[in-house]
Formats: C-alpha cells, sequence, structure tokens
C-alpha cells in the first residue's frame, strides 16, 4: 500500500465487486429483536455508500425500518452534511433517534443541528486516546443517556 504526504494512510481496500464478492441485499437482515439486547448496526462510510449497484446504504436502512442515531463529526462542515442526512433520512421515511456528535464540543454546531434539523442531539463523544472499552463506556455515561438510544425512549 503506498502512502504519501498527503496521504499518510493506505488508501482503503477495494469495492467487493473488484474482489470478486456479491452482496445479495435481498438477503441482509437484522437479527431478531431482544429487548434485552439493544442493537448497533454499523453504517460504515455514510449513508450515501453504494452496497451494490443498485443500492445504497440508506436504501437498506429504509427497507429495515428501523429507528437510526445519526452519527456525525462535531466540527467543520458538519452543518451541511449533517442537515442534508437529516433531510434524505426523512425523504425515505427513516425514522431519526437524534444525533450524535463524536470529536471535540462545539456547542452551536450542536445548537444549530438540533434547531435547523428539529432533532435532538444526544451528547458528544470527544476524542479518547486511548480509545479503550474503559475509558469509551465512561465518556459515554457522562455524556449520553442510554434511554436516548432506544426506540421506546425516542422523543425527537
Amino acid at each position: 500500500m503506498r502512502k504519501t504526504p498527503c496521504c499518510p494512510r493506505p488508501p482503503p481496500p477495494p469495492p467487493p465487486r473488484l474482489e470478486g464478492i456479491v452482496i445479495d441485499a435481498a438477503r441482509l437482515d437484522p437479527p431478531a429483536d431482544d429487548p434485552d439486547r439493544p442493537l448497533v448496526i454499523e453504517g460504515a462510510g455514510g449513508l450515501m455508500v453504494p452496497l451494490t449497484e443498485d443500492m445504497l446504504l440508506i436504501d437498506l436502512f429504509a427497507r429495515w425500518g428501523l429507528p437510526l442515531v445519526l452519527c456525525a463529526r462535531s466540527g467543520l462542515g458538519t452543518l451541511n452534511h449533517t442537515l442534508l442526512s437529516l433531510e434524505a433520512l426523512r425523504r425515505r421515511g427513516i425514522a431519526v433517534l437524534g444525533v450524535a456528535l463524536i470529536g471535540p464540543p462545539h456547542g452551536e454546531n450542536a445548537r444549530i443541528i438540533a434547531r435547523l434539523g428539529a432533532v435532538k442531539v444526544l451528547g458528544t463523544l470527544p476524542p479518547l486516546d486511548p480509545l479503550a472499552p474503559a475509558p469509551l463506556a465512561a465518556t459515554f455515561a457522562a455524556g449520553f443517556r442510554r434511554v436516548d438510544f432506544l426506540a421506546a425512549g425516542a422523543g425527537a
């Protein structure tokens, strides 16, 4: 993998189709609901990432009909990105429990997202170094309310 001064990390792996992998989106379903174990399904890369040649990740989420927590960076560029994402989710009828911001706290961005996005900002997860289970759990407990992540507790 090639690294350059402008791109110190190696490039991402090629899309599955370039490796001969075929994703049958019709066979992708979340596990059965279990009220004792809330489920988190991460949509890596963003809502508009193609899952197949004919389906975006957001379309899979719409098919599942599950409420969603939108995770967004907290800093520069988040207003446009987050408000566009909320619009796309609503256009597809996907229930949004709220927005979780990730990065250094920027109170003004959180306020504007809540107001213009008509959504609850659930909290901000600041950078953690090192990122490890114990500090992550403690930071989450201090900055978020678990009930906000459950569909029954949604007030947004």
